[in-house]
């Protein structure tokens, strides 16, 4: 039986949007999570990040390591529903040093929302999170917060986002000034005017109608100065970009821009109901077999998140599973590709922050929480029989290496679990020195290695101090000669080892010796990712 364009599940997929917030540290993408949350109804109260009315912080911070450094480490999945659209919001970790976890996430969502500070404009890590998105092509709306703060020239901001991140912009609102000046944003695509006003609450009060940018009432409300600076910018803009081809945003050409403060959920609104008219529905994607449209009947979805134990109480570990097709049922078998063998659920979760709620089925887009008790990887596929992987859920070559070092030999047991834990839920990557036991750990920042100390003391009572090691990269090797693959492994044993899944890798000094290697071994080929199923 194949529907064509009538989908069972039509309905259903037509309603859901599923998008991830992304930026640099502190550019304000906890605020502007809990904003949408705010309208969604999920909470109540604003200001959660910073008052303690919720819990002492915002809903989407787990770990105690992240309530300390009130940094978020983790991502979560927050679903909620606005205008009758059902939203899953993949929160993810805003440091640095977790970027690898954010990658993960993007291959989950349909289309991702960029916040940049307006004060710092691009920064490192954001270059690095849209060329992600540049892999699949990603729609992205872009978010300008602290509009309320003096910061860069608008005009100067959206040409450094175009060159920095090579993606043509498309302002859907514009600023009357910045800073203490700051007096609100004029909607550009349904020409009216919102006023700021420094309030966390969402509310329409000052939203005022201006079909003709000429009339009086614009000088009345923001002054002569400002009014005639406005229409000015208007008429720039619309001469330039005229209306937004949403066919050019969905294939991530194109990204619609939003100026606003996220603090004072100022300009949130706009950007969110444009979101849900124009943001992606759920769409097919590539595996191994086939393209797996999103209307087959048959379910299938793919693990791209292993987060241990949710809750302190529970040695539990939650895989976050993304439906990709069909519909996922409670308490049905479906078939785990990589064991090749059937598992059935009794309590999948959705996700309200940290209210968990047991569900009896999800379509695609949706997030489901699995209870695990160590069958998941990372990139694990599920289907209701057929064997396929999805494909592009990347591994990064890590950028910093250190030798775990057991501290307590009567707890080799649960160090060897925890790290083996540990390293399926993707915190880090585990190589496994050629030839010896050395156990090697990659990451792509420091602060990952204290993670995964205080976890292994504190999950598994396992002490490990990090001896740092002197190498550059990793790279993972394939060849169609299998005996000079081996010859090479074998000569360079101090540089080799296995990830996980007993893939060769070669661990380079350095840049130089690594492109030496390169050019030395023409019939072997170094990968600086692997996709995690190979």
């Amino acid at each position: 039986m194949n529907h064509q364009p009538a989908m069972k599940y039509e309905k259903e997929i037509n309603r859901r949007r599923t998008f991830a917030i992304i930026s640099h540290p502190d550019a304000g993408k906890t605020t502007l999570t809990e904003k949408l949350l705010l309208f969604g109804g999920a909470i109540q109260t604003a200001g959660a990040v910073k008052s303690n009315k919720i819990k002492k912080h915002a809903t989407s911070d787990f770990m105690e390591i992240e309530r300390q450094r009130g940094i978020s480490v983790a991502t979560s999945v927050m679903t909620f529903e606005y205008e009758g659209m059902l939203i899953n919001l993949l929160d993810t970790p805003g440091h640095k040093d977790f970027a690898e976890d954010t990658y993960r996430t993007l291959t989950a969502v349909d289309s991702v929302i960029l916040v940049i500070d307006s004060v710092n404009g691009v920064e490192a890590q954001t270059r690095r999170l849209m060329e992600v998105c540049r892999m699949r092509d990603t729609p992205v709306i872009v978010f300008i917060n602290k509009m309320d703060r003096d910061g860069k020239n608008r005009f100067d901001l959206l040409e450094e986002i175009e060159k920095e991140l090579n993606l043509a912009l498309h302002p859907m609102t514009w600023p009357i000034n910045s800073g203490k000046d700051f007096k609100g944003v004029y909607n550009l695509d349904n020409k009216s005017l919102r006023l700021f006003t420094a309030s966390t609450k969402a509310e329409e009060e000052d939203t005022i109608a201006i079909n003709d940018l000429n009339d009086a009432i614009l000088d009345a409300k923001i002054g002569e100065r400002d009014a005639a600076h406005l229409r000015e910018d208007a008429e720039l803009i619309e001469g330039v970009h005229g209306e937004l081809n949403i066919a050019d945003y969905l294939a991530g050409k194109v990204a619609p821009v939003f100026f606003g403060s996220a603090v004072n959920n100022f300009g949130v609104q706009e950007m969110l109901d444009t979101f849900i008219r124009i943001a992606p529905i759920p769409r097919s994607r590539e595996t191994s077999l086939r393209t797996i449209e999103v209307g087959d009947d048959a379910f299938s979805g793919f693990v791209f998140k292993i987060h241990a134990n949710l809750d302190p109480k529970h040695r539990d570990r939650i895989a976050f599973l993304r439906v990709c097709s069909g519909r996922f049922e409670r308490n049905k078998y479906y078939h785990h590709v990589r064991l090749d063998k059937e598992i059935r659920f009794s309590n999948p979760y959705s996700f309200l922050a940290r209210s968990k709620d047991v569900i009896e089925d999800a379509y695609p887009g949706d997030v489901v929480g699995l209870f695990d008790t160590g069958n998941f990887k990372i990139g694990d596929t599920l289907t209701e029989g057929d064997n396929f992987f999805f494909t592009g859920i990347p591994t990064f070559s890590p950028e910093i290496f250190k030798e775990l070092v057991n501290k307590d030999p009567m707890k080799t047991k649960q160090l060897e679990k925890g790290v083996q834990q540990l390293t399926d839920e993707g915190v880090a990557q585990l190589f496994t020195q050629h030839g010896g036991n050395k156990k090697i750990i990659g990451c792509v920042g420091d602060l990952q290695f204290e993670v995964i100390q205080y976890r292994l003391l504190q999950e598994y009572g396992a002490a490990a101090e990090f001896r740092t090691l002197p190498f550059y990269k990793a790279c993972w090797l394939t060849s169609k000669d299998q005996k000079k693959l081996d010859d090479f492994l074998r000569f360079k044993q101090m540089n080799s080892a296995e990830d996980k899944d007993g893939h060769p890798v070669y661990l380079a000094q350095s840049e130089w010796f690594l492109n030496t290697e390169i050019t030395n071994n023409p019939d072997i080929q170094f990968h600086f990712s692997s996709e995690v199923h190979k």
